[in-house]
């Protein structure tokens, strides 16, 4: 596990009771780095949306936990969000919730001349996602392959 990896999994471990205790989901952690700087991110969302003032209460109460405990060894800026519309599917959570829905792929590679993909989401498994299109063909993705999967945005 590399040292991202423990930092996410730690994280997501520590702020799990905070965020169920507002009645909020953890979405998702995520440590990166964007322009030299490391960033620490979490995601949360609830039913209708989350508020900036989510945002902040979830913030100030882990804000004192991340000093206590003080297990990552960078400079990093510590972010709480929503994960936005156009959310990323990443846990099986997501894919339970999203069935039926449709989604945006794109993949690593081109295949079939084509990095692109919309379609109803009909099947995943730990290793595949199966999407349906309207002329009721299906295709299935390795999850290897895939840099993205999320929930179509329809303006």
């Amino acid at each position: 596990m590399s040292r991202r990896e423990q930092y996410e999994q730690q994280t997501e471990e520590l702020l799990e009771p905070i965020v169920t205790g507002f009645g909020f989901e953890l979405v998702d952690v995520e440590y990166v780095k964007e322009a030299g700087t490391w960033y620490l991110r979490a995601y949360i969302d609830k039913p209708g949306g989350i508020t900036v003032d989510d945002c902040e209460a979830v913030s100030r109460k882990f804000s004192d936990i991340l000093d206590e405990k003080d297990y990552i060894e960078d400079t990093y800026i510590f972010e709480v969000s929503s994960p936005g519309l156009g959310r990323p599917l990443k846990k099986e959570k997501d894919f339970i919730r999203s069935m039926g829905e449709e989604v945006e792929i794109r993949t690593y590679r081109a295949i079939e001349r084509q990095k692109e993909f919309a379609g109803i989401l009909k099947a995943y498994d730990r290793d595949t996602v199966t999407i349906a299109y309207e002329d009721d063909t299906e295709q299935t993705f390795e999850k290897s392959d895939i840099a993205l999967i999320r929930l179509a945005l329809d303006f």
